[in-house]
């Protein structure tokens, strides 16, 4: 039986999930890419709550004429702006399933230049 692209994805994802898990020291940072767009968030999992957030469908960063593995790199920026304000500096990293290369690896290269710590 063959795994379609998205299941597969699904499967790496709640491996990746068993182990990574976000406190309130340490929150999560997961990302979501999409065809077009990047998202991410920084998430406390003991209380389920979304610290900060930020998307390439921001609108200082929609502005920004660049490519998406840039425009990775702007969302990664913002995001570590911030999360710095909501006061954390180390995180742990979420992938979300996705390989750490392109999009994903140009966001946490923009939250690391941010000030984040993971």
């Amino acid at each position: 039986m063959a795994l379609t692209k998205n299941e597969r994805r699904l499967r790496i994802k709640n491996r990746i999930r068993k182990v990574v898990s976000g406190t309130e020291a340490r929150p999560r940072l997961a990302v979501y890419r999409s065809n077009k767009e990047i998202y991410a968030q920084i998430v406390d999992d003991v209380t389920g709550k979304t610290i900060s957030s930020a998307s390439s469908r921001d609108k200082d960063i929609n502005a920004a004429k660049a490519n998406k593995t840039e425009v990775a790199k702007l969302v990664g920026k913002a995001l570590a702006e911030k999360t710095l304000k909501a006061g954390v500096e180390t995180i742990a990293f979420d992938r979300g399933g996705y390989l750490y290369h392109g999009r994903v690896k140009s966001l946490a290269e923009g939250a690391r230049e941010g000030g984040l710590k993971f």
